[in-house]
């Protein structure tokens, strides 16, 4: 199992576009072949701050997620809403349910 913990920083002004496509993602990646969970987490302390936990069945569940069309779309649409580029950190869940 493969779990993925993604840091994005959205600019104040594109807050609700980005919830939306990413819910978007969110909504299509659970549907995929090896997803186990796909959360979306925005933070309370700073509404700018989100954080995506995907996890998938294997390494190969996870390559594929990224040939999707609704990740392909969310890619290009969110680019320009970013501070910053974003942050991937791949994990091996420990413990998990």
């Amino acid at each position: 199992m493969i779990a993925t913990l993604v840091f994005v920083d959205v600019k104040p002004e594109n807050v609700e576009d980005f919830r939306k496509i990413t819910v978007y993602n969110h909504e299509n990646s659970r549907k995929e072949p090896g997803n186990v969970r796909f959360d979306v987490l925005q933070s309370r302390e700073d509404p700018t701050k989100f954080t995506l936990y995907e996890v998938f069945e294997s390494e190969e569940a996870a390559a594929f997620h990224k040939t999707t069309a609704h990740y392909q779309l969310w890619r290009e649409t969110v680019a320009p809403y970013m501070a910053s580029p974003r942050k991937a950190m791949p994990t091996t869940p420990a413990a998990f349910d």
